[in-house]
């Protein structure tokens, strides 16, 4: 008989990351969100889990109550070490780390899982926060390590990059071993077209027009070797090169942040790309930029594509807001990459026998 591992959830958001663990054939017991929206999403979708709303700090002496769990998984707030912050060390979002330590250390799973931003890994702003959880952990008994992760080699039509620190319990592992185990779980490369384009095009009932931001084009557009990098629109929102997989989706979506879609370009493979033959005469100086309204066919992300874009399944229900649910979508983690990385702590709880796939090298050195 198949064992069924059980787990907490913090810093829950709408449940990305809970997707991608139940997949793994985790049972989620109990979940934390502060976001009221939030709140709302899981409860719709995980009835089955006990959510408990609110500062997670307030309930770490009642987490004690909880035996026997496998697996503390989840991904404080990023913002004080992300790079589109203000990379605030003093930020309290920053500090919410170590509320996760502190669970870790009331509930004593076999194994925990953080997610985090790729700067926490990789910028030696952060080399003592990065060496302090170490040391913390080693100091509660876990082996830890961080695994630098792409969601678009696990299947995720996206290129989000993200830090996994995965702990074991009393448990030796072999860094690189680990790496490999989670590196063989990659999938084929998925492009937003091949993900999106199955749905009915914007403004469908099943495919609604959820943002009517006006998209103009930039009087001085700031230009870059990709059409796609550069900033040809005024406000944030990026073109998306529908036939790769996209840039992060950013927690901001809902407005001029929302990145832009070419309809035509979508249902037709041969049509012409706008945004390239745009920037090429940009290029080119075959003409000047100027204010104005951008072509009818170009339009922004929806809400129902941009959380297929998450890997979130077809029937998830989201509540709140247009603009909550857009960053709701935006802060969680892919389904698809939290499920490979939930499957490989749960072989190794196992200790199934597994063939690598390839060898693969962990650097461990980020900076």
């Amino acid at each position: 008989m198949e064992k069924i591992y059980k787990g907490i959830s913090l810093f829950t958001g709408a449940g990305g990351m809970d997707v991608g663990f139940k997949s793994a054939g985790i049972h989620v017991e109990w979940a934390n969100e502060i976001d009221k929206d939030a709140c709302n999403t899981y409860e719709t979708n995980n009835p089955e889990t006990i959510l408990a709303k609110g500062d997670l700090r307030n309930y770490i002496e009642t987490l004690k109550e909880h035996r026997d769990i496998d697996i503390v998984f989840g991904g404080p707030p990023c913002q004080g070490f992300s790079v589109a912050g203000k990379m605030d060390p003093q930020d309290e979002r920053s500090t919410l780390i170590w509320s996760f330590l502190d669970v870790v250390k009331a509930v004593k799973p076999k194994a925990f899982v953080m997610e985090n931003v790729k700067a926490l890994a990789t910028l030696e702003k952060w080399g003592r926060v990065r060496e302090e959880i170490y040391r913390v952990s080693s100091e509660l008994g876990y082996t830890c390590y961080p695994f630098l992760l792409n969601s678009a080699d696990f299947g995720v039509p996206q290129k989000r990059e993200r830090v996994f620190f995965i702990g074991f319990l009393n448990k030796d592992i072999d860094s690189n071993q680990m790496m490999a185990r989670i590196m063989s779980k990659k999938k084929n490369k998925v492009t937003v077209r091949e993900s999106i384009s199955h749905l009915p095009p914007a403004g469908n009932e099943e495919n609604p027009i959820t943002c009517t931001a006006k998209i103009t084009l930039a009087k001085n557009p700031i230009m870059r070797k990709s059409p796609y990098a550069g900033m040809l629109f005024n406000g944030m929102g990026r073109p998306i090169n529908i036939d790769e997989a996209s840039n992060t989706l950013p927690a901001s979506m809902g407005g001029n942040k929302t990145p832009i879609i070419d309809e035509n370009l979508l249902y037709n493979r041969k049509g012409e790309d706008w945004v390239v033959n745009y920037h090429n005469q940009l290029l080119s100086k075959n003409i000047k930029s100027e204010y104005q309204e951008a072509p009818k066919n170009l339009r922004r992300l929806t809400i129902k594509e941009a959380a297929v874009i998450q890997t979130f399944p077809k029937q998830y229900n989201f509540m709140g807001s247009k603009s909550s649910i857009y960053k709701q979508i935006g802060n969680a983690v892919p389904c698809l990459l939290a499920e490979a990385v939930a499957k490989s702590v749960v072989e190794v709880l196992d200790e199934t026998k597994y063939e690598m796939n390839e060898p693969y090298q962990l650097i461990m050195d980020f900076s």
